[in-house]
């Protein structure tokens, strides 16, 4: 079993002036489910090297038992600080792909050529597809075989508009995923707020927010097997 993780390299929260960068949640939780079931994990980003950490997601209230193991596990962090450039993986090397959020996704994965086009290989391929909080966005411009967007028709979850305004970073945000889903004609659900909950409709597994992020890891792992 061979996962690929894919983080975004952006760190900047519009023009606040503020960072943002991946929630470390939505890493830590899904990376140690793979890692735990023997999986062979690989970390992708659009500029390689140390992803950007949003810090409020480093902040006390937000750590879990997976977030401490992880401080806890240089191994891991030497990991996290070298990942690859996205545009020198293949799909063809792995059996998943999975993507943790954050807001910075938003900004760059949303509208990088180099992961829409990644996402449909792993679609047409026939192979799983994880997105858990905000990464569901980077589903944006990404099509299905026959050109519709691949979320058309599908049932899919991500960040709700409550969840974002709860954040205060309504009006911040590139766009809104659950607006965006419903105008891309998907069948988007959500759970309560801050609640796991997710999605699977056929080989597209999404989670609506960072407490999703276990769920969806370990939803992947199922259909590997």
């Amino acid at each position: 079993m061979k996962i690929l993780m894919v983080l975004t390299s952006h760190d900047e929260l519009g023009n606040t002036g503020k960072k943002t960068g991946f929630w470390l949640e939505e890493f830590a939780a899904p990376y140690y489910a793979f890692t735990d079931a023997g999986a062979e994990v690989v970390l992708a980003s659009p500029a390689g090297g140390q992803p950007p950490l949003d810090p409020k997601s480093d902040l006390p209230d937000f750590q879990t038992e997976l977030t401490h193991r992880f401080k806890a596990d240089p191994a891991a962090q030497a990991v996290l600080a070298n990942t690859v450039k996205l545009d020198t993986v293949d799909q063809a090397d792995f059996d998943t792909v999975f993507y943790p959020g954050g807001h910075g996704p938003l900004w760059d994965l949303a509208e990088s050529e180099t992961s829409i086009r990644l996402i449909e290989s792993f679609e047409r391929a026939g192979k799983p597809i994880g997105f858990v909080c905000h990464a569901p966005g980077v589903l944006r411009h990404v099509k299905a075989a026959d050109g519709a967007p691949l979320v058309q028709g599908r049932r899919v979850t991500g960040f709700t508009n409550s969840e974002e305004a709860a954040v205060e970073l309504t009006d911040v945000v590139p766009f809104l995923i659950e607006d965006e889903f419903q105008q891309l004609g998907a069948a988007y659900e959500k759970g309560p707020d801050w609640a796991p909950f997710l999605v699977t409709d056929g080989k597209l597994i999404t989670g609506q927010n960072p407490a999703s992020s276990e769920a969806v890891a370990k939803a992947l792992i199922e259909q590997l097997r």
